[in-house]
């Protein structure tokens, strides 16, 4: 192996350990991670660590799209391995509720209260935006195969907003369903935050996967998918 392939794999070693030892002060201490207690925790000095991430934003960076696409990764392996339509739908809205609660720093990191001091990057707009696109595939196929009633036209002032986006996709990406798919997605989010966070403590304890599935039904008839 040459020397520089080497050195690139040993880079590649030391980033993963560095974004795992992050992983687990995220878990303990939530958005207050510090560069030095990585370091720290690492065996190394604290600047050794700006060789592989020149500041705390950079490593948050990092964190937050390996959990986008983690999570992604997820929603669209189980879409893969469901019938089209509303079953779709309903197989991604469980694996994002399933990603979530067995990962709940990484969702919290993405999905919870803004880090302070902190602005995304472009970088994680496109795997931000993995799932909320999915959501709009579903809708547009069961658009086509009939399984969808596409609601009134939209009016107002985000709704030219919205045009100029669902434009982007094509002249089958109405901006109803462009609306209709971040209203799923929101939705999605605001069911699983609910659980995550502990707004559905004393009121529905036994059943909240079957509580899930009941709002991500009712998402579905808000949209217009049907079985």
């Amino acid at each position: 192996m040459k020397a520089s392939g080497f050195r690139a794999r040993v880079r590649a070693e030391i980033v993963t350990e560095l974004k795992a030892v992050a992983w687990r002060h995220l878990a303990a201490d939530g958005a207050n991670l510090s560069l030095r207690a990585v370091a720290r925790d690492m065996g190394m000095a604290s600047s050794a660590v700006y060789r592989y991430f020149p500041s705390r934003e950079d490593l948050l960076t990092a964190l937050i799209i390996d959990a986008y696409d983690a999570l992604g990764e997820s929603a669209e392996k189980a879409a893969e391995s469901a019938e089209p339509g509303l079953a779709r739908w309903l197989a991604v809205g469980h694996a994002v509720r399933d990603r979530a609660l067995a990962v709940p720093h990484e969702w919290a990191l993405i999905y919870g209260s803004p880090v302070p001091g902190y602005r995304a990057p472009e970088d994680t707009i496109g795997p931000g935006a993995r799932v909320v696109l999915l959501i709009g595939r579903i809708l547009q196929e069961a658009l086509r195969a009939g399984r969808l009633e596409l609601g009134e036209p939209l009016t107002g002032e985000f709704a030219t907003e919205l045009a100029s986006v669902a434009a982007r996709f094509g002249d089958d990406m109405p901006p109803r369903l462009l609306a209709d798919s971040a209203t799923m997605f929101f939705m999605l989010c605001g069911a699983v935050n609910a659980e995550l966070f502990g707004q559905l403590a004393n009121s529905v304890d036994r059943d909240r996967r079957g509580f899930f599935s009941f709002q991500l039904g009712q998402a579905a008839t808000l949209a217009g998918l049907t079985a």
